[in-house]
């Protein structure tokens, strides 16, 4: 079975892995002997990463890129690839989310999560393709959607959007890639405890949706461990176009 999940001949691109689920993501990766490419828009993080895999034996890459500039995703690739090789597997993992009514929202709040969760995600990953096929390289790319592509909670409907187009567009690419050996699927995640919302799980509305969730717990960033290796590795060499949801079962509500 190790050698089913072996993720050490790959080189993995990771979107957002200054924090938060990129940031563990890496980490795991990088422990079972893939080559990783650090990528954000801000690089002091991802520079203190790269240290910390390295001190540990890893290989690892740090890489400015903002997902949301289109037109500077081709050389931000040609800055991963110069540093550990061709890339082999992509996490697209960047996101934002903008908490507020719909009827709140801004035009300015759309396009920054569209923008960061969609539209780059998409843009990032059909680049990429086109750079597999042209080298005749097999490749995977997993898209990190989220439970709220497949059910909704108020006050993030942009998000919720972005997120149910990645799902779509994950179906899609899936489809017309798979002749070319590339293949394609979602990880949906459900409420996981992070950095970023750490505090939130202490308060009254955190508690109320943390009862929501029929394991009655929020999830550990290393819930999503197995789900990741299983993506990024010939455990799933059959799989394209699929939905992998790690909730607790919040979705059963």
């Amino acid at each position: 079975m190790s050698d089913l999940f072996d993720v050490s001949k790959e080189i993995i691109l990771i979107t957002g892995a200054s924090q938060g689920l990129g940031r563990q993501f890496a980490r795991v990766l990088a422990a079972h002997g893939a080559a990783v490419v650090l990528a954000a828009r801000q690089t002091a993080k991802l520079k203190s990463l790269e240290e910390e895999i390295k001190a540990r034996g890893g290989r690892a890459a740090a890489v400015q890129m903002d997902v949301a500039d289109i037109s500077g995703i081709a050389k931000a690739l040609d800055a991963a690839e110069a540093a550990l090789g061709p890339i082999t597997v992509l996490i697209n993992n960047a996101g934002v989310a903008i908490e507020k009514l719909s009827t709140e929202q801004t035009e300015a709040d759309w396009d920054a999560v569209i923008s960061a969760n969609l539209k780059g995600a998409y843009f990032l990953a059909t680049e990429l393709a086109r750079r597999m096929m042209a080298r005749k390289q097999p490749g995977n790319i997993i898209n990190v959607a989220s439970v709220l592509g497949q059910g909704v909670l108020k006050a993030v409907s942009p998000y919720a959007i972005s997120k149910a187009g990645m799902i779509q567009g994950t179906k899609a690419m899936a489809l017309e890639l798979a002749g070319n050996n590339i293949r394609v699927n979602a990880l949906a995640p459900g409420y996981i405890d992070t950095e970023m919302n750490h505090d939130l799980w202490s308060t009254p509305a955190g508690e109320r949706l943390a009862k929501r969730i029929p394991q009655r717990r929020v999830g550990a960033e290393s819930d999503l461990d197995g789900a990741i290796m299983l993506l990024a590795s010939n455990a799933s060499r059959y799989m394209t176009g699929t939905v992998v949801t790690v909730d607790g079962g919040f979705l059963l509500n």
